[in-house]
C-alpha cells in the first residue's frame, strides 16, 4: 500500500553545518492520525513546509500520494488541506469571498459541509476577516482547509493561542470530519493533552532526528522512566548503552532514563547491569515522557 505521506532521510539547514533536520524518515498510512512533537526549533514546521512543497529538502525525498509536492504541486495540493500556525488570511476579504475563492480552486468543495461549519462556528459569511477574533480566524482557516474533504490534512500548531475549549473544538472538528471518512492527518502541537486525545501515533523530533515513533497505546505500555542515584553510573552514556535505554539525563542528584519494558523488568535489568539497588521505575503520562526525552542535561 502506497503511503499517503512519506519522508525519506530528509535533511535541511538554514545555517551551513547546523542541520535543523538530519535524516528524518517516517510515513503516514491511509487513515492514520499522527501527532508530531518536539521542542521549539526541533524542525516540525520545517518538515511540514517541505511536505507542502514550500521548502526544498537539502537531502532526501518527500512524496505525497507517491508524488513530489514540488514537481506536481497542483495535483498534490488539490488533495491536501493545510492550516499553519502563522497563517494569515486577507484581512479585507469577507468569509463569503474567501470561501468562494476556495470553491473555485477545489472542484470537490462540499457546500453542505461549508454550511454546517458556518453554523457550528457561528460565523457570518458577510463578516470581514479583520473583524474576527483570533479563534474565529482559525475557524475560517479550518473551514477552508476541510470543506474540499482532503485526503490528507496537515495542521501546524493550528490552535496555538486559543483557549482550551476553543482548542478542543477546533481539533476535534478536524478529526471528526475527516478521519471518520479515512483521511490521514499530521498535526504538530505543544499540548500533550491534544495529542493523547486525538492522535493515534506519536513522532518525536529532537536534535534534527526522529527520537521516537510509536503508537500511543504501545507508548503507554512499552516505556517507563527509571530514577536512580547519580553515583550508580559515571555518565549518561553508560546508561544509554544498557539494552532498551532510549535517553538518559541528570536531574539534581539522580539519573532519569527512559527505557523500553515494564517497570519491574527494567528494575531487574538495571540492578543486574549496574549492581545497584534503590532503582525506581514508573510509567508516566505523555507530557512527562516528552520532558524526559527532550529535557536538557542539567
Amino acid at each position: 500500500m502506497t503511503p499517503i505521506l512519506e519522508f525519506e532521510n530528509i535533511a535541511r539547514s538554514y545555517t551551513s553545518g547546523v542541520p535543523v533536520l538530519d535524516g528524518v524518515s517516517f510515513a503516514l498510512a491511509p487513515g492514520e492520525v499522527v501527532g508530531l512533537l518536539g521542542r521549539n526549533g526541533a524542525g516540525k514546521t520545517t518538515l511540514i513546509r517541505i511536505a507542502m512543497g514550500m521548502l526544498y529538502p537539502h537531502a532526501g525525498a518527500v512524496r505525497v500520494f507517491g508524488q513530489s509536492p514540488i514537481e506536481n504541486a497542483v495535483a498534490v495540493k488539490k488533495r491536501v488541506g493545510y492550516v499553519a500556525e502563522d497563517q494569515v488570511l486577507p484581512p479585507g476579504s469577507s468569509i463569503a469571498e474567501l470561501t468562494a475563492l476556495h470553491r473555485y480552486l477545489f472542484p470537490r468543495w462540499d457546500h453542505g459541509l461549508e454550511a454546517e461549519l458556518l453554523e457550528r462556528f457561528a460565523l457570518k459569511p458577510e463578516a470581514r476577516i479583520k473583524s474576527l477574533s483570533r479563534g474565529q480566524a482559525r475557524q475560517v482557516a479550518l473551514l477552508c482547509a476541510v470543506c474540499h474533504r482532503p485526503e490528507l490534512l496537515i495542521l501546524d500548531e493550528p490552535a496555538g493561542g486559543l483557549d482550551p475549549a476553543a482548542r478542543r473544538e477546533f481539533l476535534e472538528t478536524s478529526i471528526q470530519l475527516l478521519n471518520r471518512e479515512g483521511s490521514s492527518i499530521l498535526f504538530s502541537s505543544h499540548h500533550m493533552g491534544d495529542v493523547e486525545r486525538i492522535g493515534g501515533r506519536v513522532v518525536l523530533l529532537d536534535g534534527g532526528k526522529v527520537r521516537l515513533d510509536r503508537d500511543l497505546d504501545r507508548l503507554r505500555e512499552d516505556l517507563c522512566v527509571a530514577m536512580l542515584p547519580r553515583g550508580s553510573a559515571p555518565d549518561s552514556g553508560t546508561l544509554e548503552r544498557i539494552p532498551g535505554c532510549l535517553h538518559a539525563r541528570p536531574v539534581f542528584d539522580d539519573w532519569h532514563a527512559v527505557f523500553e519494558g515494564a517497570p519491574e523488568a527494567v528494575e531487574r535489568r538495571l540492578n543486574d547491569s549496574l549492581g545497584v539497588n534503590g532503582t525506581r521505575c514508573v510509567r508516566v503520562p505523555l507530557e512527562e515522557l516528552f520532558i524526559e526525552m527532550v529535557g536538557s542535561d542539567r
